[in-house]
């Protein structure tokens, strides 16, 4: 069980040496990862742990999510790797239904997570996944805007029924993928409001396949 309130002291500790102030809130922390006030205090009243924003504070501060979790350094984690994921975290990256052609390249942020937490989250057994957010609501319900994904990069074999990320000219997309026979790709959205968009075959790179995502609060 994850206890929250000890995560609160790790990141007022953090926030305390950045701001050079001796006294931190809940307040700060709540500031600090994006999240009202009020829900923050019903969340520590509930030990409910917001994950995704967690997730979001540590690839910008560079800080490694098991020592918050469970005071693991970075060199003890290398010894059984067996147990944890790395997690590369686009945090710059927004799939939607267009905006310019995207590339993966390097510009990333490695997150290693224990697998005890991303059992919760994931349906792979890959233990590098990426990560990136989702812009506007195509795919809602299943997947909010501002949620986070995480994609197995190694599942881009679109007989298996799910979500993809595809890479296209028209941008970067997060859609359920049908091949047709007629040499055409559907990229269909959960919310009935969207229309598919439909493309040719080649014009269409299969990224990977969405095995979970963290909806934002």
């Amino acid at each position: 069980m994850y206890d929250l309130k000890m995560v609160i002291i790790k990141l007022k500790d953090i926030i305390s040496e950045e701001k050079n102030v001796k006294k931190v809130f809940d307040k700060d922390v709540a500031d600090a990862l994006a999240i009202p006030q009020t829900t923050f205090a019903t969340m520590k009243k509930r030990n409910s742990i917001p994950f995704k924003e967690i997730m979001e504070f540590c690839a910008n501060k560079k800080l490694s999510i098991n020592w918050l979790f469970f005071d693991q350094a970075i060199d003890m984690l290398a010894e059984e790797t067996d147990k944890f994921f790395q997690i590369h975290y686009f945090s710059d990256v927004r799939a939607s239904a267009g905006g310019g052609a995207f590339t993966f390249d390097e510009n990333y942020e490695v997150l290693t997570v224990d697998r005890t937490i991303m059992n919760n989250v994931i349906t792979s057994s890959n233990q590098e996944i990426d990560a990136i957010n989702v812009d506007g609501e195509s795919m809602e319900p299943t997947l909010q805007d501002g949620s986070i994904v995480f994609i197995d990069r190694t599942q881009t074999n679109l007989s298996k029924d799910g979500i993809y990320i595809a890479s296209t000219t028209a941008g970067l997309f997060i859609k359920r993928i049908r091949q047709r026979a007629d040499g055409m790709v559907e990229l269909i959205s959960d919310n009935k409001a969207y229309s598919p968009e439909i493309m040719l075959a080649d014009e269409v790179k299969i990224v990977g396949r969405v095995v979970g995502n963290i909806e934002s609060l």
